[in-house]
């Protein structure tokens, strides 16, 4: 009877082992060949990118690395890089003059859950806020239009810097994780952010506008992928037209009508990148929208959902302590 009882289990723990190994599809691609503009290639490949690990990329002009890694929360197995000039002038901006020195601001960037999106979160050093200029949700919506998702980004500095600099540090990550991202897609990406600086910097007595102005950009470079995927190419007048409804939607129209026109003209370079006819951005962007719609303030990702964090190994662990109990209590049978 014993022994019939023990086939019977066997056989549910293998039917249970066979199910739970069986592949989840995932959108996550972790490389792809560039693309043409036109949107029946780029329709067939991803322009969309996470992480295979963890990174942490100092700039090359910061001090107190030592306080920095405590602060962007860095682990034993985080990837460690520089972020130098000549990195600034590969995917920011080639005709900058920076120097190495003026490379101050660092990141460190983990890959999450798909379908998590973007999330960012700017930490102070020392108790000071020293990224100066750019706000979490700039940096979220920008990273995912460059084609970066399902990442957690962690800004900081040792000192008061504009923090524009920080996106190269992602984009070497990802470089190095062995994804070539286009060009197109970043300088697109990097035009957005300094064309959302005036109408944020204008209304920065708003907490909650940054996150509602970066949603309506989000809305916005979704209608453009949907029309691409259809054969459809939206004009400057249309995308003119989808950015204010979507602003009116968002209730910050009147507050944002007067700097419109910097992110219209980097909606166009949008809508002529590879990734606004990517097979998977509206799902991606879609994720990265509900992070920064409801946010205000530095801090995106409160509930720490890393892969390398203390709670993504605890997990990890308990994963481990439920497989040694299955094994334990198949020997139990012998």
């Amino acid at each position: 009877m014993k022994s019939a009882k023990l086939a019977k289990t066997l056989t549910a723990a293998a039917l249970t082992l066979t199910l739970l190994a069986v592949p989840v599809s995932s959108t996550v691609v972790h490389a792809a060949d560039q693309v043409t503009s036109s949107s029946t290639s780029a329709n067939s490949t991803s322009q969309t990118h996470t992480l295979k690990k963890s990174y942490v990329v100092y700039g090359a002009g910061a001090a107190d690395k030592g306080k920095l890694s405590q602060v962007l929360a860095v682990g034993d197995d985080f990837t460690t890089l520089t972020a130098t000039a000549d990195d600034y002038q590969k995917y920011i901006n080639p005709n900058d003059s920076t120097t190495n020195a003026a490379m101050v601001s660092s990141v460190s960037i983990v890959p999450t859950d798909p379908g998590s999106g973007v999330q960012v979160n700017v930490k102070k050093f020392n108790g000071d806020n020293n990224i100066t200029k750019v706000t979490a949700q700039q940096y979220a919506m920008v990273a995912q239009m460059a084609g970066v998702t399902d990442v957690t980004i962690t800004v900081s500095a040792n000192r008061p810097v504009s923090g524009e600099s920080a996106l190269t540090g992602v984009y070497k990550a990802i470089a190095t994780d062995g994804v070539d991202l286009n060009s197109q897609n970043t300088q697109s990406a990097n035009q957005m952010l300094g064309a959302t600086n005036g109408a944020i910097a204008a209304n920065k007595d708003d907490g909650s506008y940054p996150g509602k102005l970066m949603a309506a950009v989000g809305d916005t470079t979704k209608s453009i992928n949907q029309q691409k995927k259809q054969g459809e190419t939206p004009t400057k007048t249309t995308i003119q037209t989808t950015l204010n409804q979507n602003l009116q939607e968002r209730n910050i129209y009147n507050q944002t009508k007067n700097y419109t026109g910097p992110i219209i003209n980097a909606l166009v370079q949008f809508n002529n990148s590879p990734i606004s006819s990517s097979k998977d951005y509206s799902s991606h962007v879609n994720d990265t929208i509900k992070n920064v719609k409801n946010s205000s303030g530095d801090i995106m990702n409160k509930a720490k959902k890393f892969l390398n964090s203390a709670d993504g190994q605890a997990a990890q662990q308990k994963a481990l302590s439920w497989w040694d109990k299955f094994i334990n209590w198949l020997r139990n049978w012998f």
